[in-house]
């Protein structure tokens, strides 16, 4: 007796993180090509992809001088460069399995069968056109940059002393002259008061930009960038125990997994629906590579529990479909025998499960 691996069955729902799209090739099954197409079914892969935020401080000119002048209490004291971890997203990245390729086979009156793949031969469609795929990616917020190069804004006074601590002495002063301005402005009692709104508005954005600058010699700056960082994770039919993925550094932002300068991050994937083996036949054995064999096979994803941890926090916990928990079945050659009304199917790509079956 041989034993092969059996499956329940049950329901699934396509990983809800969002799913990636590719060019697809309508290839048609005609004589030429004895009326078949080779396909390939996907095997789950994971990429977790980062939200990083890296903001450069440097130090002011007159740093030492931001409390004296300014009342300022925490200056940035030194250039340096800190990444924080924002946002993390996971998508199923189906890819091609080449071990798991097939051949549907049409007959040769069937009305003008044909196959939708993507570029990698994984199955989309059969007699259909395939629809949209929506793309789904981490927002990417706008950054911050300092306000521009402050010695543009120093008055001739300033420009001319003869320390730094005087000439801090006297940014503070043009500092709070424009601060003065500003509130003459808003007052309405500036000697040349803006004549329309837009003026206004000019005479104001330009006050507000040259207070910042020349503030920004005490109190330092910051630059903020946003960008992503993925790492791809393929699992195989075991279950995966806090598998290190990559590592994030506060200095280096994300690094590689054998990167001892950052943190860990762990990756863990529980399947929920384990395959019970049970004993067939040489008879049933042979029935059902016959079966496999006279058909389109499919895939039937089992469940699992993704976890995503970063320094004792849990960043995800999802319930996620993984082509390689899961098993396969078949839809029979003989559903797509009707020359006059060809059966639609439609598949999730990144699964190769079956999405629906239109007659």
């Amino acid at each position: 007796m041989m034993r092969v691996k059996y499956l329940i069955l049950a329901s699934f729902l396509t990983i809800a993180f969002g799913v990636s799209a590719q060019k697809t090739t309508r290839v048609n099954a005609i004589k030429a090509n004895n009326y078949g197409v080779i396909y390939s079914l996907p095997k789950t892969s994971f990429e977790v992809t980062l939200l990083v935020k890296k903001t450069t401080y440097r130090k002011g000119e007159f740093y030492p001088y931001a409390q004296r002048y300014l009342g300022i209490e925490n200056p940035v004291t030194e250039d340096k460069i800190v990444h924080t971890l924002e946002d993390i997203s996971i998508m199923n990245k189906g890819i091609a399995d080449k071990n798991n390729s097939f051949m549907v086979a049409f007959r040769a009156n069937s009305l003008e069968p044909f196959v939708h793949l993507r570029e990698d031969g994984v199955i989309v469609t059969i007699n259909a056109d395939p629809d949209p795929e929506a793309t789904q990616a981490l927002a990417i917020p706008e950054g911050k940059v300092p306000s521009g190069n402050p010695r543009n804004y120093l008055s001739q006074e300033a420009l001319m002393a003869g320390s730094t601590a005087k000439q801090a002495e006297l940014v503070a002063r043009q500092i709070f002259g424009l601060r003065a301005s500003r509130t003459d402005i808003l007052t309405g009692e500036a000697e040349n008061m803006p004549p329309d709104g837009n003026a206004y508005k000019v005479v104001m954005d330009e006050i507000n930009l040259q207070e910042k600058t020349l503030t920004e010699l005490f109190a330092g700056s910051e630059k903020v960038e946003y960008f992503t960082h993925s790492y791809t994770v393929v699992p195989d039919e075991r279950d995966i125990d806090r598998r290190v993925i990559g590592r994030f550094s506060e200095k280096l932002g994300p690094v590689d997994a054998d990167n001892l300068a950052g943190e860990p991050i762990y990756l863990s994937l529980v399947n929920k629906t384990p395959k019970v083996e049970m004993p067939l036949s040489e008879r049933d054995l042979k029935r059902l590579e016959n079966k496999l064999s006279d058909g389109i096979v499919y895939n039937v994803p089992g469940k699992a529990t993704l976890t995503i941890e970063f320094k004792n926090t849990t960043l995800a916990n999802k319930e996620v479909d993984v082509a390689q928990y899961g098993t396969q079945d078949v839809l029979v050659r003989r559903m797509f025998d009707n020359a006059k009304q060809p059966i639609k199917v439609y598949f999730y790509p990144e699964l190769g499960a079956i999405k629906q079956i239109i007659q």
